[in-house]
């Protein structure tokens, strides 16, 4: 049985919702009624594709047919002239049978097509003089490319206002559910049946609007007031226009939505392509749809408005600004532990305001409620007519007549342009100094996308931001790359719109290896032959009167089948790059560079172009140097890519965004040190995530984004309280939400990763850590590229890491590989290099290497002076690194002065008690003979020798009698004293090296192992807090040399460094043995 999908939405929507439990079962409800209807449009569509469901209207172009399947309306999103279209329909009257569904189509198309079919009329229309004007002034080409890109923005515009509509949630104004599917190239629209639109003739129940581009005008009072609600929260004006007649209207819409009542006695508006007002940046013909989005709307009247009427609680439009800008900033967190909590800073700072302010208002007397009630009031009052004054006309800069007077509309045009103003002026420059400061970071084309719109900014400034960020290598290679596949992928839709079943995979394979390899045309002999047919085919098509339409001409391709050989088969490298290049600039406005091809990152740029298209491909090693690196084989299978009006639970988002709030206030607490306070605020920000936790699993069930951020938020929470083992089982299930809802290789996936790691870190499992940042790193790689900034802060978690378990050596090569990628991304004087050097400085520091931390410091130092000033906290912080570091240095430096004085007079003692106990000499020469060779012994020996008698005695070979004799003179003298022996009779340590011969003359005691005074030493040290970096340095020159050889020494480090690792190692060996 097929489900009546409108009726369940809309009876979902009906359910009351006053107490917080009805708002989730209605939420819930309505989540699960779209979900299943986004699953169903898209096998339907995929259907109709394919075709495998017939259309109600088949003796209409192929283009413009209708489809009705399993209770959903399907149209294809097709860009044509309303003229061109107006005249095929004439000439195809005649031959067109009128019965059953041909009939009802037949009404409803020419000028009263309710439901989705006048919603293609309204996407399909274009003004006549815009359609003249195009065609007069631009080329073959051009008119074609913004065809294309009026399609594709025409079903996204209208998808968009009736999100924004559905988030509006006026009591008694509805919509329609809207799913959009690209397959195959094409580009379906999905809705649910408007009630009786297909049953008998509904011409009169059209009550808002019109469905001719304003020549006839309806209107309706009553849905007049419901729409002139939802234009309130919108920021939309109501305003008066003209018809054709001269007659005048008041709308608070677009002219060309439709407010239609069905036979369920519903309001419903249809065509939303126009929710906001045009961009005035693009106000040329082939930009008809080139709109500003509502997130930049919400951001100029939050600007403009005075700073009293802020503290007036955000309308739903406001919120989901916020959550949207936090959801594409939260997608770059991990780069240290206090970026987790700098993570939700930038999008609260206004919130964290607003709930001080709120907080403040509640310790209001009795005695002054009055007072402060009439004065809200007036606020409130003003704030709604400052408000009234910021809203925006949906009709200027369009073809449709204005009414009013001239001074009103010259002041609605300059409310657009002062709002576009602002996105170039303001806000495009803010979005790029945030990128160059790393407060918004993305690492793929997907992410970067979302900021973009995050921000209030359209994909089509993608160029500008190229532009600005031409000095940081790694964003400008972002943004062209993004470029490059938006651009192939429109050409590559065109290719599949034309090619068989059987050939798809040829058709993908042939295109990829011609996008990444240097792949020739299958059809290069034919090339000329086939451009001279084409050329007079558009010549006979400019002299047939306008019978098939710009869209009819993409689909002609199908109708005619290529006997021979395949469109495909004539693309090639040079051809496809050139039209890259072309639409690049048409779209974008962005030069490509001559040598863009090469520089591309194959990598993310495939997975990036498989995304888009929904290609599945072989895992599989691919050698891109070839000319052909894919083949048939290669190519899995094409899945649609889909887009949705799922809607959103506010209730949970309200409560998250709070919760940020708290966290932010957490970090700042954390710094002064007020624990009182501070667990009170983790208590409330816990409190906060976990309601919303419970309530999205109840409203869309555990596997879901929004579920997946709850569960990282509260990771963060019981972090910052210090319960790891509860943050890892938090960051453990945002990890497999994430992998299963946004996939393996999504950049969110591989900062859950790095938080586990960190978080493992935390719980001393150093190893676990270690596999999880690995596994970080890939995924980052993956998608980003190894150039890039996430890259280089996660070396620094890793080097931490390998610093905590003593590999110090591992530690600094990532700390310094991690130097190297900021100063070549960043450059030298970026805040993210001074980081770098920073880690390096507390690495020598712990390595004893005081000297090197002093001079890292300064380096950070400097470049924070120079960044922040020297008033800001991280520079003060960073001066007192600096004298922390000098301090030691000098206390080192006076340790070594007072060691080596004292050996010296250590030495002369030594000296004087061997000579009156030459005994003990000659047990230790005889022991040094019997105990082996070794340098060391050798020239401890030789200079004993020399300092006792002036000359160098022989030594004996092998073992004699005397040599026997005197070992065991010395073992009883070792076994009387405590020493530990060996097996054969020698000590442990046979001949100690000097600096502990003289601590046991010294201290007047015995070691009480092999090297106990080389230990004791070290503890010493440590228990000042220095580690002695020339330690047992020239005793273990030897040793030293052996391991520089085994093992480089890191790039750019000393020779010393390099004999403390030796000497750690040899040490690490001892204690093992």
């Amino acid at each position: 049985m097929q489900r009546d999908w409108n009726e369940e939405l809309q009876s979902c929507r009906e359910f009351p919702h006053t107490t917080p439990q009805e708002r989730i079962l209605r939420d819930r409800a309505l989540y699960k009624v779209t979900s299943d209807f986004v699953d169903a449009a898209i096998s339907g569509a995929v259907g109709v594709i394919n075709r495998c469901i017939p259309p109600i209207n088949p003796t209409d172009p192929e283009c413009f047919h209708m489809y009705v399947h399993n209770n959903i309306f399907f149209s294809f999103a097709v860009d044509s002239d309303m003229e061109q279209l107006s005249k095929k329909r004439a000439v195809e009257t005649n031959s067109s049978t009128e019965s059953g569904n041909e009939a009802a189509s037949s009404e409803m198309l020419p000028g009263g097509r309710m439901d989705s079919n006048e919603e293609r009329c309204g996407r399909s229309s274009i003004g006549e003089s815009d359609s003249i004007t195009e065609l007069a002034q631009g080329s073959v080409e051009t008119p074609l490319a913004e065809s294309e890109q009026a399609t594709y923005a025409s079903a996204n515009n209208d998808l968009k206002g009736t999100k924004a509509y559905q988030e509006a949630d006026v009591p008694g104004l509805h919509n329609l559910a809207m799913a959009i599917i690209d397959y195959r190239g094409h580009r379906v629209v999905a809705q649910s049946v408007l009630p009786g639109i297909l049953q008998g003739d509904k011409s009169d129940s059209l009550l808002y609007g019109s469905v001719d581009n304003g020549k006839k005008i309806c209107w309706n009072e009553d849905f007049h007031s419901k729409v002139l609600e939802a234009a309130k929260r919108l920021h939309l004006k109501e305003h008066t226009v003209l018809d054709a007649s001269g007659n005048v209207f008041k709308l608070a819409a677009p002219v060309e939505c439709k407010g239609i009542v069905g036979s369920d006695d519903r309001h419903y508006l249809l065509d939303l392509m126009r929710a906001t007002p045009r961009d005035a940046n693009f106000i040329g013909p082939g930009s008809r749809f080139c709109i500003l989005r509502p997130e930049l709307i919400t951001a100029f009247v939050q600007a403009q408005a005075p700073e009293s009427s802020k503290s007036v609680p955000k309308s739903g439009g406001e919120v989901n600004v916020a959550t949207g800008s936090s959801k594409s900033e939260g997608e770059v967190n991990v780069a240290t532990d206090s970026s987790k909590a700098a993570v939700v800073e930038t999008p609260v700072e206004t919130e964290s305001h607003e709930a001080a302010t709120s907080g403040d208002n509640q310790g209001i007397t009795n005695e002054d409620k009055n007072k402060a009630d009439t004065e809200c009031a007036s606020a409130s009052v003003k704030s709604c007519e400052t408000n009234e004054e910021i809203l925006f006309n949906p009709n200027v800069f369009t073809e449709f007549k204005l009414a009013g007077s001239q001074e009103e509309i010259v002041e609605d045009e300059e409310n657009v342009k002062k709002a576009s103003s602002y996105l170039v002026d303001v806000v495009l420059p803010k979005f790029i100094q945030d990128l160059c400061m790393l407060e918004v970071s993305p690492m793929d084309g997907q992410t970067l996308t979302e900021a973009l719109h995050a921000h209030g900014i359209n994909i089509r400034y993608i160029g500008n931001v190229a532009n600005g960020t031409k000095h940081l290598p790694h964003l400008w290679d972002l943004c062209s790359n993004e470029i490059v596949v938006r651009s192939a992928k429109h050409i590559l839709k065109d290719v599949l719109r034309d090619t068989e079943d059987h050939d798809l995979g040829p058709a993908i394979s042939h295109f990829l290896s011609c996008f990444f390899g240097s792949c020739q045309s299958v059809a290069a002999k034919l090339t000329s032959s086939s451009q001279s047919k084409n050329h007079k085919k558009e010549q006979a098509s400019h002299h047939s009167s306008g019978k098939t339409s710009k869209g009819h001409a993409r689909w002609k391709g199908k109708t005619s089948a290529r006997k021979n050989i395949s469109s495909y088969m004539n693309v090639s490298s040079e051809s496809l790059w050139s039209e890259i290049q072309k639409f690049a600039k048409l779209k974008y406005q962005f030069e490509l560079p001559e040598d863009a091809r090469l520089r591309v990152k194959k990598i993310s740029v495939l997975r990036n172009m498989c995304q888009k298209v929904g290609i599945t491909i072989a895992a599989r090693k691919y050698d891109f140097n070839t000319a052909m690196p894919f083949h048939t084989s290669d190519i899995l299978n094409l899945q649609p890519v889909v887009k949705h009006s799922v809607p959103v639970c506010s209730e949970a988002k309200d409560l998250v965004e709070m919760g940020k709030v708290q966290l932010v206030e957490v970090s700042i607490l954390k710094s002064e040190t007020d624990p009182i306070k501070l667990k009170g605020m983790l208590t409330e920000a816990y409190t906060m995530f976990s309601e919303a936790f419970s309530i999205l699993q109840q409203v869309t069930g555990p596997m879901h984004r929004e579920v997946a951020n709850c569960c990282r938020y509260l990771a963060m929470v019981l972090y910052h309280a210090g319960d790891m083992a509860g943050a890892i089982m938090q960051q453990h299930k945002e990890l497999i939400i994430n992998e299963r809802c946004l996939g393996l290789d999504h950049p969110d996936t591989a900062h859950s990763y790095g938080n586990m790691a960190l978080f493992y870190h935390g719980l001393n499992q150093t190893e676990l850590a270690l596999r999880h940042m690995s596994r970080a790193l890939l995924l980052l790689s993956l998608s980003s590229g190894p150039d890039h900034p996430d890259v280089a802060a996660t070396f620094i978690n890793v080097a931490m890491m390998y610093q905590d378990i003593g590999k110090m050596n591992t530690a600094l090569r990532y700390l310094q590989e991690a130097l190297k990628k900021n100063e070549r991304l960043l450059g030298e004087e970026h805040i993210q290099t001074a980081v770098c050097y920073h880690a390096l400085a507390i690495a020598f520091n712990c390595m004893g290497a005081f000297k090197l931390s002093h001079q890292h410091e300064k380096k950070t130092y400097d470049i924070l002076v120079k960044q922040l000033g020297e008033e800001d906290t991280r520079t003060r912080d960073s001066q007192n690194w600096m004298k922390t570091f000098k301090m030691r240095e000098l206390q080192l430096n006076a340790q070594k002065q007072k060691g080596q004085a004292l050996n010296a007079a250590s030495a002369q003692k030594a000296i004087d008690i061997l000579k009156t106990h030459p005994d003990l000499m000659q047990a230790f020469q005889a022991a040094a003979a019997a105990g082996g060779s070794g340098s060391s012994s050798a020239s401890f020996n030789k200079s004993l020798n020399a300092a006792m008698i002036g000359e160098t005695l022989p030594r004996g070979r092998g073992f004699d009698e005397r040599a026997a004799r005197a070992a065991a003179e010395v073992r009883k003298k070792a076994a009387a004293r405590g020493l530990v022996t060996r097996s054969h009779g020698i000590p442990v340590q046979a001949v100690p090296p000097l600096t502990q011969l003289l601590n046991m003359i010294n201290m007047g005691a015995t070691p009480e192992a092999g090297d106990g005074g080389e230990a004791s030493g070290e503890k010493r040290e440590e228990a000042n807090g220095h580690h002695n970096p020339n330690g047992a340095v020239d005793s273990k020159k030897d040793e030293s040399t052996t391991s520089k050889e085994g093992e480089a020494a890191p790039v750019g480090l000393g020779k010393g460094l390099a004999s403390l690792d030796a000497k750690k190692q040899k040490t690490k060996l001892k204690a093992t043995s």
